[in-house]
């Protein structure tokens, strides 16, 4: 029997030149323009590009992979940003990935390439198998494929051996499908991305206002007095937040962003739209940057309360009549000391006063976040203290005011509405028992930490991936490989190579599906599907692409092959997936809020989903009231040797798709193995830019080691550093989660930074 060699898991290292340049000042604007034309024209060619850049965001085109803020009224045939066009021509690039390019590349030879080089081969063409011991993929049919998959099914005798991962990708249809399947069969083991990045979010806001959503529309943003942009880089991973974020500035409101890093998107804005008309200058957005050391958030908070209580900017009666907690809250204020504050910070009292006094006036605020606040150990308790500050001026429920998740993922918000859980709601699992006649699990699944580990001790005989790259996206990349590598099945569906495809189980499946901007032509006609963005707006979503391979399959439609396939009759699934109109209609009966699917979605824009907080200034908790909740600040200390390091996106980069070697916001080129770093501490210790360190990550007695990384002298607080991931995940504990949600803790990571080679103990 042959033997498989072992393949690389993390990233191979980078010994591409380093280029840095003067941080930019302004975003967007004519670089952004000419960034997006010529990405598209090389991958996608002039037709294309032209076709698909005017049909993005439309309403009878495609929704946006890039990311999941909400369209405006399509009031111009240009609605996409510089990101999203990029995502939009990597999907839609010429290059393909055949069996013969494997037959040609091992996963060896595969695996000790560049994500970078990895992702411009272009999108797989083809059904291709890596059987056990075998070192190149093969090519099968997809009776093969869904024969193979539902024989593991059926061998494992039980449900809770599978495990069902889903990115953030799946349209509603297709997630509502796979979470349907996996009940059905018997498990609630649906990890997803947003066990990753918005996990912390929904939990604490489930807890305060009793929904895991944010409570504003896009409209809201024109009535706003002020925004808090907290822990999020919107010029790099939301460009078209920043449109919206200008035309509150236009309307009067202020602007605080709060970030360890200055982010060139929310110092100027230069939309590239508005040369068109003549328009040449730029605008400033943020009227202040609080550069609050990493993990300082929640200290940051009470310091803001601090203000609010001495000034009385309080909502009295809405605190009074519609909320709980408030006293324990002022009392843990209160015990705050404000020494504590401005260390835990970096802040002075005097920076946080002032932006305090800029709340207080407020009358109609928004708190929008991302990861840089739900991926710390706290990454709950500080979102409810977010959530504490806008309660407080009754700042919810009211034109202009309100909580922003902003999600980063273009449907993740969506699967998680459609039942991609795996701690689903009883009132949840009863409603689509009824609907769809099946007994659901009561038992809790496994999230994406919990899956790692079920896979590490051997307890999982199929680990399917519905789209996403997770052996990059995921935490501890080393442990997760040893996981994968026991699984006797692993399935990706997937329309570009990726390090996922490479880092596999005994045996592997890829299954290659159709993208967002493609034709989705069914028994029954061409198909469109629905998509929910951050502000819970229903919409479709119709591909007019032609696919690149004939071989390709809808996500629905596999979803539907496997469960026809592995499960004893009771539902024609085939029939579900030949229109997707029956998908929607199964859904109006089984989830609250989708009545009437199929004709409301039809509607121009879509339409809202139910929002108790947002319309009706109620909450769904057991008492019916809004929750303060009180939290002690965390323990942010660290050893004075040491730094805290969190994970940052460069520009050309989505998710784990990296779609060229350029960081242009932030002046690093070319080579992604980076350490921002203050100037002082790297003078402290005699460094220099481009100098080679190795790094050492901290957990509970337990060191993971990442050699090669290079300096580059950035302004960022003191004791602080940031790389970029996925190269630095390995660095990333897989024990190291949030409380309650157990989101990994990528933004906060203690390391030491030695000489290329040196062990602690020499350094000591």
């Amino acid at each position: 029997m042959s033997v498989r060699k072992s393949t690389r898991a993390t990233t191979p290292p980078d010994n591409n030149k380093l280029k840095i340049s003067k941080p930019k000042s302004i975003a967007a604007g004519i670089p952004a323009a000419t960034s997006s034309m010529l990405h598209g024209l090389t991958r996608m060619g002039v037709t294309k590009t032209i076709k698909t850049l005017t049909t993005v965001n439309q309403s009878e085109g495609f929704d946006c992979p890039g990311c999941a803020w909400p369209d405006p009224e399509h009031s111009t045939m240009f609605e996409f940003c510089e990101n999203g066009a990029k995502a939009v021509a990597d999907e839609s690039m010429k290059a393909k990935v055949t069996p013969e390019f494997f037959s040609k590349n091992d996963i060896q030879f595969l695996s000790e390439q560049s994500d970078f080089w990895l992702n411009k081969q272009g999108r797989i063409s083809h059904p291709v198998i890596l059987r056990e011991g075998m070192n190149h993929y093969e090519p099968l049919s997809w009776d093969e494929a869904i024969g193979i998959i539902s024989d593991n099914i059926r061998d494992s005798n039980d449900a809770n051996k599978s495990i069902f991962y889903t990115s953030g990708r799946t349209s509603n249809e297709a997630a509502f499908m796979y979470q349907l399947f996996a009940r059905t069969l018997g498990t609630n083991n649906m990890p997803d991305c947003s066990n990753m990045c918005h996990e912390s979010s929904g939990q604490g806001l489930g807890e305060t206002i009793g929904i895991g959503k944010g409570t504003v529309s896009l409209d809201d943003f024109n009535h706003s007095d002020l925004i808090l942009v907290i822990g999020q880089n919107p010029g790099t991973n939301h460009p078209r937040m920043l449109t919206a974020l200008r035309d509150a500035k236009r309307k009067g409101a202020s602007i605080i962003h709060v970030n360890p890093l200055p982010e060139t998107g929310l110092v100027r804005f230069k939309h590239p739209q508005d040369y068109m008309k003549l328009s040449f200058g730029s605008e400033q957005l943020a009227d202040m940057h609080l550069q609050v050391k990493i993990g300082g958030d929640a200290a940051l908070m009470h310091g803001l309360m601090k203000i609010q209580i001495e000034l009385d900017a309080l909502d009295h009666d809405f605190i009074k009549n519609s909320t709980k907690g408030f006293d324990s809250v002022v009392e843990a204020v209160n015990e705050t000391k404000w020494k504590d504050i401005e260390s835990d910070t970096g802040l002075t009292r005097f920076q946080i006063e002032k932006a305090g006094r800029i709340i207080a006036k407020s009358k109609a605020s928004i708190a929008c976040w991302a990861m840089g606040l739900t991926q710390h150990r706290n990454g709950v308790a500080v979102i409810q203290e977010v959530s504490n500050l806008m309660l407080m001026g009754g700042h919810i429920g009211r034109k202009g005011a309100g909580l922003c998740p902003v999600r980063g993922h273009s449907n993740v918000q969506g699967d998680r509405t459609v039942g991609i859980w795996e701690r689903p709601s009883e009132e949840f699992l009863q409603r689509l028992d009824d609907a769809c006649d099946i007994t659901s699990p009561r038992e809790h699944g496994v999230d994406v930490v919990e899956a790692i580990s079920q896979m590490r001790k051997g307890g999982a005989n199929l680990f399917m991936c519905m789209g996403g790259n997770f052996i990059s996206a995921t935490p501890d990349t080393e442990a997760t490989a040893e996981g994968l590598r026991k699984v006797k099945l692993t399935v990706q569906v997937s329309t570009k190579l990726n390090r996922s495809h490479l880092v596999t189980g005994e045996t592997a499946i890829i299954l290659p599906c159709l993208g967002r901007t493609e034709l989705d032509v069914q028994k029954d006609g061409k198909q469109f599907v629905t998509v929910e963005n951050s502000m819970g707006i229903v919409h479709t979503s119709k591909g007019n692409l032609k696919p690149p391979s004939v071989s390709l399959k809808s996500e629905p439609w596999i979803v539907a092959a496997i469960a026809n396939s592995s499960l004893d009759g009771g539902r024609d699934w085939m029939k579900l997936a030949e229109n997707y109109d029956n998908i929607r209609e199964l859904m109006s009966k089984a989830l609250a809020g989708f009545e009437d699917y199929n004709q409301r979605v039809r509607t121009p824009n879509g339409f809202a989903l139910p929002n108790p907080p947002r319309d009706s200034r109620s909450f769904n908790t057991p008492d019916n009231k809004a929750h303060f909740v009180a939290h002690k600040l965390p323990d942010v200390s660290i050893p004075n040797d040491r730094f805290v390091m969190m994970t940052i996106r460069s520009h050309d980069q989505y998710n784990t798709t990296i779609y060229d070697l350029h960081d242009r916001y932030r002046g690093i080129h070319g080579n992604r193995r980076i350490v921002l770093m203050n100037a002082t501490d790297m003078i402290e210790r005699g460094w220099k830019s481009r100098h080679i360190v190795d790094i050492i990550s901290h957990f509970e007695g337990e060191e993971r080691r990442s050699d090669g990384w290079r300096l580059v002298a950035y302004d960022i607080p003191r004791g602080n550093i940031a790389t970029y991931f996925p190269e630095a995940n390995v660095l990333v504990p897989l024990k190291s989660t949030a409380v309650k949600s157990n989101t990994p803790t990528s933004k906060w990571i203690i390391c030491s930074l030695l000489e290329p080679g040196t062990r602690i103990s020499e350094e000591e």
